[in-house]
């Protein structure tokens, strides 16, 4: 059988820690995940034609990230973030405007929108008005059995009510961490319960499937506390895998690639496939916390025995 076609769209920038610069972007970061999960996957973003840009294509490579299909922008600057860590919690600014808020609409683009087994996109690549259109109209159209997955990754001031709706309209599946619960629920004007209510994250999840016919799922990530998972049918929590972490960088991303993938792979909605989705979920989360970046080097020796450690779990 082919690999599935995976796509992760939006921006592709340094993150500029005190360490030095390393590669990121969510959508970046899940598709060089989702490719060493075993799919064909290609980061749809734009690059600035500069050397930070061609540098990013020579880190990209190797990764198992297909980047035939980047932009070059002939004007605006490869992204950048500058990034500071608090008790190994980041904090970002991140610099505009970036060849990634210039993204065109392009038929090669939309070709594999249309044959894409899953899709990814976020909040953060919207926030200029020709990226927002091209992202969400490769989001529609893509086809009716394309997971189409909306990873909300809020960054101040870089969102609104009006690109959560949008883009939850066209999504099957959202993803979002617990501290974004809150704020999404009163952008959508919904109603949340207290922050210390133990059923406040799955109640607002609930909320939001029941607002948005399109979704099957939602995933909340909880930090070191695991993750929830949410249909209309049933949830499932999980308790979250013990490390010493090194940086939060990517985890995430990690996490909602692993999600993706086990859902190609036939994991269901049911409580024995949200099992599966969360302990694969966390287990390269975890994975990708203890380690520095948001790519971090992927040994034969570790894939083996994170897949043991899934295979003996799920």
């Amino acid at each position: 059988m082919e690999p599935h076609l995976v796509l992760g769209i939006g921006e592709l920038l340094w993150d500029v820690l005190p360490s030095g610069a390393v590669l990121g972007g969510a959508p970046a970061n899940f598709t060089v995940m989702a490719g060493r999960l075993g799919s064909h996957a290609a980061i749809l973003s734009r690059i600035g034609r500069d050397d930070p840009g061609r540098q990013a294509v020579d880190v990209l490579d190797p990764l198992e990230a297909d980047t035939e299909y980047l932009q070059i922008d002939p004007v605006h600057e490869t992204g950048r973030v500058t990034v500071e860590l608090k008790a190994g919690q980041p904090s970002y600014v991140i610099h505009e405007p970036a060849a990634w808020d210039f993204m065109e609409l392009n038929d090669d683009w939309v070709r594999l929108a249309e044959r894409a087994d899953a899709i990814c996109f976020g909040s953060l690549a919207q926030r200029s008005l020709e990226s927002r259109q091209t992202i969400q109209t490769l989001a529609a159209q893509a086809c009716s059995t394309c997971v189409r997955v909306f990873d909300v990754n809020l960054r101040a001031p870089f969102y609104s009510s009006e690109v959560l709706q949008e883009s939850l309209e066209l999504a099957t599946v959202m993803k979002l961490n617990d501290a974004e619960m809150p704020v999404v629920l009163s952008l959508l004007g919904l109603p949340a319960r207290e922050a210390d209510d133990p059923a406040a994250l799955r109640v607002g999840a609930e909320r939001m499937l029941a607002e948005f016919p399109t979704l099957n799922m939602v995933a909340v990530t909880r930090g070191g506390s695991g993750s929830l998972l949410v249909t209309r049918e049933a949830w499932h929590e999980h308790p979250g895998i013990s490390i010493k972490v090194a940086d939060t960088i990517g985890a995430g991303d990690a996490f909602t690639a692993a999600l993706t993938h086990y859902l190609l792979q036939g994991a269901g909605l049911d409580i024995k496939g949200l099992a599966t989705l969360n302990e694969a979920g966390n287990r390269w989360g975890a994975w990708v916390a203890s380690q520095q970046g948001a790519m971090p080097a992927l040994s034969e020796e570790t894939r083996a025995r994170i897949e043991a450690r899934l295979a003996e779990r799920v």
